[in-house]
């Protein structure tokens, strides 16, 4: 049964301020929670009787049966999944500027809806990308909307949040290759790129920002087509992000 201390509790959750001070997050569902389970600390586990029979194996720092009446007060989600989870985490506030010397890394310029963050980890996790780098009013990754859309991906990407102007400034004087996409930039088709590297998205309304388009040494643009028709104004950043990093990754391959 669950408490309504603990119901309390999670709901209390859906604010940014509250899942700081706690340093959890909660996830839904069994793909999430199944996923999220190897790599986080599990401080509280709701879930049905059916879910807790076939999953003995889950660790957590307290277990509780609910109902499905229960369950649905507790979540966040329209539907819910059987199972529901507060997970602990650490913050990284180490920003390891060596990263993108090594591997091909995204970084988001104030990407604030909790949606495309959710989706651009995801597709991160896809493309083998480990490391985003966010600004400071890029979507919390904690966020519920956002945990939910990653399906499980935030167990494999590792966020950082930091002021993008310095990082890349200590990138650019490595000659690390800075990406961004803008409409008088090179053809990403024909353009080189290399395997190692910082991919900038910015902002769903304006772009990357004037502050951070100066560090950006490799101008990307992703041509419509057929070229010169009539087309939308721009593309959605994490359909423009799955394209790119497709893009970087069909040239990694051995046989292109």
């Amino acid at each position: 049964m669950l408490s309504k201390a603990k119901l309390k509790y999670i709901r209390s959750l859906e604010l940014k301020k509250n899942r700081r001070a706690e340093h959890v997050f909660v996830a839904e569902g069994p793909k999430v929670v199944g996923d999220m389970l190897p790599y986080f600390p599990c401080r509280l586990l709701v879930a049905t009787d059916g879910w807790h029979a076939a999953h003995p194996e889950a660790v957590a720092d307290e277990k509780v049966n609910v109902t499905e009446e229960e369950l649905t007060r507790a979540s966040f989600l329209k539907t819910p999944q059987e199972v529901m989870a507060v997970f602990g985490y650490d913050d990284d506030d180490v920003c390891d500027t060596s990263l993108p010397l090594k591997e091909l890394c995204l970084a988001l310029d104030d990407v604030q809806d909790p949606g495309n963050l959710g989706t651009i980890i995801r597709l991160a996790d896809w493309f083998g990308i480990r490391h985003i780098f966010c600004s400071p009013a890029t979507a919390d990754a904690y966020n519920p909307k956002v945990v939910q859309a990653t399906m499980g991906a935030l167990a494999r990407v590792h966020l950082h949040y930091t002021p993008l102007p310095d990082l890349l400034c200590k990138l650019k004087e490595q000659g690390i290759p800075l990406y961004g996409t803008f409409l008088d930039g090179e053809d990403l088709y024909t353009k080189s790129l290399t395997a190692n590297g910082l991919i900038i998205m910015g902002n769903e309304g304006n772009g990357i920002s004037t502050e951070v388009a100066t560090f950006v040494n490799e101008r990307l643009f992703i041509p419509n087509f057929p070229v010169g028709e009539p087309t939308s104004e721009s593309l959605n950043v994490a359909t423009a992000t799955a394209i790119i990093c497709a893009e970087f990754r069909r040239r990694m391959r051995g046989d292109i």
